[in-house]
């Protein structure tokens, strides 16, 4: 009987030795595994957020460029300000202030309003960040694709003007292909259009062309690229299309195309539509991980007050990415 007490006791002893050790396992398991855990969704709470647009910068940081809804809302005119956020392990973000509002644009719409979604870009020590912003009361048909320049990713922003030779849309955004050449896009109304940037990456390089080949096309145009392919992924007009009475909101669909400029080949819907009116995304990289970024309604409840999210994105070994599942 005692011999088999001192057995038992043993092996508890040994295996509550072991035990001891398994943090050290676990993390070296999290070390090579990617990343285990974000953020819930929405991951920013303490104000509403719409538009995000993802970056990773070579301080490691992944950045997120974001519009600000105005609470109490008032459509999306009152959009009038930035935020950028961050993060080194999608759990923890930091807030770091508003970088711009329509008051700093010396061309800008007098009555301020209507910053809507933005976009950034890193070229030879400098941060440009593109935004849509009117520049007549009569905003509809007065928009411009703004340029403010900064050496900080998230800080001091200097507005520089606007591009000149594009189109009155909206949705700015800006891909730096492998080999430093800039392209500019932006769209709206069922456009889209894409060009090249000069180095200076505040002028075009020729003119606008119509991106070919997309299906049901709305706004929210983004570039990435992956395994020598190029990715336009964009909110289409689901919005629009009522099945027996009940309105559905944005999908998220992509295109692909063997060229930045296309023309591209239509690969359908990646993200079905969230609890708000509209949707925005963006699609990025970061350790080793995809992640497509978007926006709901989930904290307020209402099409006006949004709040940006995250999920992870998969991709199938023919290159077509799989149907995102929102996290609530």
């Amino acid at each position: 009987m005692k011999k088999s007490f001192y057995l038992i006791f043993t092996l508890f002893l040994a295996g509550f030795m072991l035990s001891c050790q398994s943090p050290k396992s676990n993390s070296a398991k999290e070390e090579t595994a990617g990343i285990d855990s974000m953020a819930p969704n929405p991951f920013i709470t303490h104000m509403y957020t719409a538009d995000p647009s993802a970056h990773v910068w070579a301080d490691g940081r992944l950045y997120v460029y974001a519009s600000h809804d105005i609470d109490p809302p008032r459509g999306c005119d009152l959009m009038d300000r930035y935020h950028v956020f961050s993060t080194d392990d999608m759990v923890h973000w930091t807030d770091h202030g508003e970088i711009l509002n329509s008051s700093q644009v010396p061309w800008g719409r007098k009555e301020g309003g209507f910053m809507w979604a933005p976009d950034c870009a890193y070229k030879d020590g400098t941060y440009y960040f593109y935004f849509p912003h009117p520049s007549d009361t009569k905003w509809n048909n007065s928009w411009k694709i703004g340029v403010a320049t900064s050496k900080e990713p998230a800080a001091n922003f200097t507005v520089q003007g606007y591009i000149e030779g594009m189109d009155p849309l909206i949705d700015p955004c800006v891909f730096v292909d492998d080999d430093g050449q800039a392209y500019i896009y932006n769209g709206g109304g069922q456009i889209c259009k894409g060009g090249k940037l000069k180095d200076n990456m505040v002028e075009l390089d020729g003119e606008m062309q119509v991106m070919e080949g997309l299906e049901d096309f709305h706004e929210a145009t983004w570039i990435h690229k992956y395994n020598g392919k190029y990715y336009l992924s964009y909110s289409d007009n689901h919005d629009e299309n009522w099945n027996d009475g009940v309105k559905g909101d944005n999908r998220m669909r992509y295109a692909i195309s063997d060229s930045p400029l296309g023309p591209w080949k239509s690969m359908g819907i990646y993200m079905e539509p969230t609890d708000s009116y509209t949707n925005h995304g963006s699609i990025v990289e970061y350790k080793g991980e995809w992640f497509a970024f978007y926006h709901n309604s989930a904290l307020s409840n209402h099409d006006w007050l949004r709040s940006i999210c995250v999920d992870k994105l998969y991709y199938n070994e023919d290159g077509t990415i799989q149907m995102v599942k929102q996290r609530k």
